[in-house]
């Protein structure tokens, strides 16, 4: 009966990837009063301080370890550093279990930051709720979150994919229609805060105010962290030259899990998806540490157990948009040859505060000396989606290159947020919902085929029709 109805709700989405698929891509001239690209006031309630003394802040959970039965509890306190402790269990306010775990703080030109707060909680149960209770007393906080089910290639799944956040009315409501979504944990392809707009102690404080805005999803499911330009932070004048020191304090990421060097680029299974979150802004041209992180990586990625390969990247790899057009090219004359063959799905990126999707094309024919010059269709290439549309205060990137690339098979300066739900080892459903007038209104959508399953069913027909094709001549 599932069979029957997933075949049901998939006709129109075949029909329209179908569509999609033809040699004329789509600009829509799509234009709307977008609400103003200034950050909410500090005194918005959005940003409200939990009352109590030395109550917990800024709660965010991200998966713990490789394969998603750990997760990272973070939070902030003020008056005082308090208990580095999670109590945890199965049931409300019943908490069985606890997990110890570590502080820090730093400071950022005059600003010093809070008592930040990183525990880790493994051992969990795959697809089961707990609750967690953090801070000590009267000021305690109670919060929930539910573990993925179990690694296996049809397990179905329901990711969110966020970019370019930032805290404005339109990043409001990016964050309030993804959670109308029914996703279970976000993808985000960088740029969180924008704190990095402000200056001096300012800075930090914006930090702490985006910490409290995201708070009502980030406390109750994973966020799959990768960082943004607007993460790096290099202020000389404020005597700031340490890259990426706010996100790094704030923002742990399970990096060891996946034998990375470094917290900027690593690897999780979730369900039945294996998702890369590479950093456009960290070497990784041939010999360097992330270039033999990512070698290795791909390698050990068992498609017979995570079927869908995913990889989040910033800077996009295909982008027909004037804004950062072609800042992801040094990154693709290095990787794309490697996506290609180890058959990555889908690539998500963010940075171009607009949204777009191509076909599937590669550009590896190319060379200095020969080769052809442009992207050609490749059915072995992933599916490029560029998502930085979340609603931060640099506004929208309104000015796409005329005439639309060949490559370029959708692209709209909207507002928005995205979902990938993982239906089996075959297929996937994808949507791309716009802030239209504060309602999210779906405009893109379509069938997403595994890369590694779809091929191999095709190989296998081949065989079988060979096979049959011999017995007849041999009778």
């Amino acid at each position: 009966m599932k069979s029957l109805l997933f075949q049901f709700i998939l006709v129109p989405f075949v029909i329209l990837n179908f569509v999609n698929n033809v040699n004329a891509g789509i600009t829509t001239r799509f234009v709307r009063e977008e609400w103003p690209s200034v950050d909410i006031p500090l005194d918005h309630e959005v940003f409200a301080v939990p009352k109590g003394y030395n109550a917990p802040q800024q709660v965010h959970i991200t998966q713990g370890n490789y394969d998603g039965n750990a997760v990272i509890i973070s939070w902030v306190t003020f008056d005082e550093p308090g208990s580095s402790k999670v109590q945890y269990g199965k049931s409300y306010k019943n908490y069985e279990f606890s997990a110890e775990g570590k502080m820090t703080n730093y400071t950022f030109y005059k600003y010093n930051s809070g008592y930040i707060h990183h525990v880790l909680v493994d051992g969990l149960e795959y697809d089961t709720k707990y609750y967690y209770k953090t801070g000590d007393g009267d000021s305690a906080r109670e919060f929930w979150f539910q573990t993925p089910p179990m690694i296996g290639p049809d397990v179905p799944y329901k990711f969110g994919i966020i970019g370019d956040l930032g805290q404005t009315y339109n990043s409001l409501s990016t964050l309030e229609h993804y959670m109308e979504s029914g996703a279970q944990s976000v993808l985000f392809v960088g740029d969180l805060s924008y704190a990095d707009r402000y200056k001096y102690n300012d800075v930090g404080i914006r930090w702490d105010s985006w910490g409290r805005f995201v708070e009502k999803s980030t406390a109750y499911q994973p966020w799959i962290w990768s960082a943004g330009n607007h993460e790096i932070e290099y202020m000389p004048y404020m005597n700031e030259v340490t890259p990426f020191k706010s996100y790094l304090h704030r923002y742990p990421t399970p990096y060891l899990a996946s034998k990375s060097s470094s917290p900027m680029w690593y690897a999780i299974r979730r369900a039945s998806a294996h998702i890369i979150v590479l950093s456009s802004y960290s070497p990784f041209v041939k010999y360097t540490p992330q270039w033999k992180w990512l070698e290795e990586e791909l390698n050990r990625v068992d498609r017979k157990k995570t079927p869908w390969l995913i990889v989040l990247v910033h800077v996009p790899i295909y982008n027909s948009n004037e804004a950062h057009f072609m800042e992801g090219e040094s990154m693709r004359a290095v990787f794309e040859e490697w996506f290609i063959h180890h058959k990555v799905d889908v690539i998500f990126a963010g940075h171009v505060h607009a949204y777009e999707r191509s076909y599937r094309i590669s550009n590896i024919r190319y060379n200095v000396s020969s080769g052809e010059r442009f992207p050609v269709p490749d059915e072995s290439a992933p599916v490029y989606i560029t998502v930085g549309d979340g609603g931060n205060q640099e506004g929208l990137a309104g000015k796409f290159r005329d005439p639309q690339p060949d490559y370029s098979a959708f692209r709209e300066a909207s507002y928005g947020h995205s979902t990938l739900e993982i239906m089996n080892r075959t297929h996937a459903v994808y949507h791309w919902n716009r802030n239209d007038d504060g309602k999210k209104v779906a405009i893109d959508s379509f069938v997403l085929n595994n890369q590694y399953w779809s091929s191999n069913v095709r190989e296998r027909k081949l065989k079988r029709d060979y096979l049959n094709g011999m017995r007849m001549i041999a009778s």
